[in-house]
């Protein structure tokens, strides 16, 4: 049985590191003000999100025909497409297609299906070596850690935890954190093991079922290292991935990185049709719990995302807990709403890592009601039974206090009196989670309600 996530636990151990806080806090910030500006830029923002929400409910609604119609094009183009069912699956499949070719050494670019797939470790312990080529990436993998955020997986780390990995690893000077020095000694140790790899690994932002064709966006061009350098590329895609027709693309192309960094584009945008010549190019299209989300007429329309990262630079619980609390893939509000769908066990404590304040809704580019997710998600955990049992007492208790406005003010009434008049060390006792990280505020001299009926005449 898999371990529940204990994503408090793990933010306090964040929150408790303040210069690690409060710079993640900022840089992820500043990304949510670079959106707001590029998307201040475009009059038409509006209906390009709207746009491209319909493009995705279109395409999802008539998935089975633009996959036959992508494998058919691809296949028409020299590629080799697989299925894959599930994670293991698609492990089995990319472990296979090198080892039949003699290819021990692997460049990869990065790959959320990748990881959600835990494709790494699986190929390590096939004895394939496996280097990152996306720098954060690579940082990542010399920490044995996970990606903290979708666009930038480092940005949890400052420059000198960088240049102190860098020292272990690489044999740098533990003092010199400059971004320019430390950028310059990873090309030195990257770019030997990208001439000499065997095979590349990418994955695909988008694939067109009128061409057979995919797209990978990077900042760095790595992908095209991967794809380029070695005579065979294998691309693992998501079977939400799917446009239908290459005019869509400049639609989704032109929200994505607006919405992720505030940007116009990605520094590269890579088109792939087919192998280079005298190579192989193999297309894993990965299934892994998708059709059962199809199939769900609450959480279907997650499969919409696309992997921007804007409603994690705006999530309040994401910019200060960090990433790795989520002790998922997926962080953020879209980890808190992909992750259960994994394992309901396992990280149903993540639904209730959120404020419910919408603001990740408001910058989904393709119109995901993320928040709107995030609470059926509680109810799912909650129904299942899968809640701490402190928070479904209270949350019980909660509900029956809310139900009943009588017992509601008067509940009111005594906890604004006891939070005013009882002893500091008794309201900021251990039981008392609010007041683990914070001050209890001091409550007003009277309620909302109370000043609505004295000065406008009733509730």
């Amino acid at each position: 049985m898999s371990r529940p996530v204990d994503a408090a636990a793990n933010a306090a151990l964040f929150i408790a590191d303040p210069a690690h806080q409060e710079t993640h806090d900022r840089l992820v910030w500043g990304m949510r003000q670079h959106r707001d500006k590029a998307v201040a830029a475009i009059p038409e923002w509006e209906r390009l999100r709207d746009l491209a929400s319909k493009l995705k409910e279109h395409t999802l609604t008539h998935l089975d025909r633009y996959l036959e119609q992508f494998e058919a094009n691809a296949t028409k183009r020299g590629a080799q497409v697989h299925w894959a069912r599930d994670a293991a699956e698609h492990n089995e499949i990319v472990a296979q297609i090198f080892l039949d070719r003699g290819a021990r050494r692997i460049v990869k670019s990065k790959s959320m299906l990748q990881e959600e797939c835990g494709m790494m470790p699986y190929l390590a312990g096939r004895g394939l070596e496996v280097v990152e080529s996306d720098l954060g990436e690579r940082i990542q993998q010399l920490d044995h850690e996970g990606p903290s955020h979708i666009f930038v997986p480092a940005i949890h780390k400052l420059r000198t935890d960088v240049a102190a990995l860098f020292a272990k690893n690489l044999g740098t000077d533990p003092d010199d954190s400059e971004p320019h020095h430390l950028a310059e000694a990873m090309r030195q140790n990257a770019r030997p093991k990208f001439l000499r790899a065997d095979a590349g690994m990418t994955g695909a932002n988008f694939a067109v079922a009128e061409t057979g064709g995919f797209v990978v966006c990077t900042n760095e061009g790595n992908a095209d290292i991967g794809a380029t350098l070695p005579k065979l590329h294998v691309a693992s895609v998501g079977i939400e991935k799917l446009v239908p027709r290459a005019r869509d693309l400049g639609v989704f192309v032109r929200l994505l990185a607006r919405s992720g960094l505030g940007s116009a584009m990605t520094q590269y945008t890579s088109h792939f049709h087919g192998p280079k010549p005298g190579g192989e190019l193999h297309i894993v299209l990965v299934d892994n719990t998708r059709s059962a989300r199809l199939g769900s007429p609450e959480f279907w329309e997650v499969l919409k995302c696309i992997r921007c990262g804007a409603c994690m630079n705006t999530c309040p619980v994401y910019r200060r807990s960090g990433g790795l609390a989520y002790g998922a893939t997926y962080s953020g509000p879209i980890g808190v709403i992909l992750d259960p769908g994994f394992d309901h066990r396992k990280y149903g404590e993540l639904p209730f890592h959120s404020t419910l304040c919408g603001s990740c809704t408001e910058v989904c580019p393709v119109k995901i009601d993320v928040s709107g997710q995030i609470a059926k998600w509680r109810r799912v955990i909650a129904s299942e039974g899968l809640m701490a049992p402190g928070e479904s007492i209270g949350m019980k208790a909660l509900g029956a206090t809310l139900a009943h406005p009588a017992t509601f003010h008067a509940a009111e009434a005594i906890g604004l009196a006891a939070i005013a008049h009882l002893p500091r060390a008794v309201v900021d006792n251990p039981l008392n989670p609010w007041t683990k990280h914070r001050e209890m505020p001091t409550p007003p001299a009277e309620t909302f309600r109370s000043w609505h009926e004295r000065n406008r005449g009733g509730a």
